[in-house]
């Protein structure tokens, strides 16, 4: 069905690569106005010019420092004067750094906790007046498998301590939304095929082995996997899901 989201104004961030990429574009598909934000102007500008060849409703605001309170106020409060509003908030801007637990260094980890949080409440935070003016709207955040289990093969000690925030808060996000018909929903990707994806298989012997051996459909994850279950949850047929998380990998965390 074409034009699920006609006439929503969605904000994504993290749009240069990967899962952000792709959910744009899906969305700009379906009929949404999408703002896509992201600190790499090369990618991201490379994600525009595809949505814009397309004809798709596509706003590039780059570089934005998602991390800068005051930047991310203006993002929003910009978004909502021109467009009269917002009605969704995809955070898929993340930074993180992986070492097994007795290598990793305070600043390493600190480092993620702000990259994997922060990064997501601050955006949160600053769109959520709009949504309430709006009447309702909804947000969707960035678990992982790695909130979920654990990877033997992979370093991920601070990634899955973020993770499984994201996890949380998308609950208490969820319960503190209801009452304005804000809704939050968490989404858990298994391994999805990107360059970041193909640079942790390189640096961690053994990882792709024990991913293959996990995922029951056979193939790594696609970016279009997960941004139509997240247009799913932007939608209106998800209108009474909130407080969830998706798990969306191929049958990697069923067994």
């Amino acid at each position: 069905m074409a034009g699920r989201l006609k006439d929503k104004v969605a904000v994504v961030t993290g749009i240069a690569s990967g899962i952000g990429s792709g959910t744009a574009i899906t969305f700009a598909s379906e009929g949404a106005t999408v703002v896509g934000v992201d600190i790499n102007v090369d990618g991201a500008t490379q994600v525009a010019s595809i949505a814009r060849d397309r004809g798709l409703d596509f706003d590039l605001r780059t570089p934005v420092d998602l991390l800068d309170e005051d930047a991310v106020h203006e993002l929003m409060k910009t978004t909502a004067e021109r467009y009269g509003g917002i009605d969704i908030l995809v955070s898929a801007a993340a930074v993180v750094e992986f070492a097994w637990t007795p290598d990793m260094t305070l600043a390493q980890w600190r480092k993620t906790m702000v990259g994997e949080l922060d990064i997501v409440f601050l955006s949160c935070r600053a769109v959520w007046p709009h949504l309430v003016r709006r009447g309702g709207g909804a947000i969707i955040n960035f678990a992982s498998v790695a909130a979920h289990q654990a990877t033997r093969t992979l370093p991920a000690i601070a990634h899955a301590a973020g993770k499984g925030g994201i996890h949380a808060m998308t609950k208490q996000l969820a319960m503190e939304g209801a009452p304005h018909q804000i809704r939050a929903n968490s989404l858990s990707p298994g391994l999805i095929v990107s360059d970041a994806t193909q640079a942790a298989f390189a640096q961690n012997p053994g990882f792709r082995e024990a991913i293959d051996a996990k995922v029951m459909l056979g193939r790594l994850g696609r970016p279009e996997d997960v941004a139509w279950a997240a247009t799913f949850l932007a939608s209106d047929e998800a209108s009474w899901i909130t407080g969830s998380d998706l798990v969306v990998d191929g049958g990697m965390t069923a067994w």
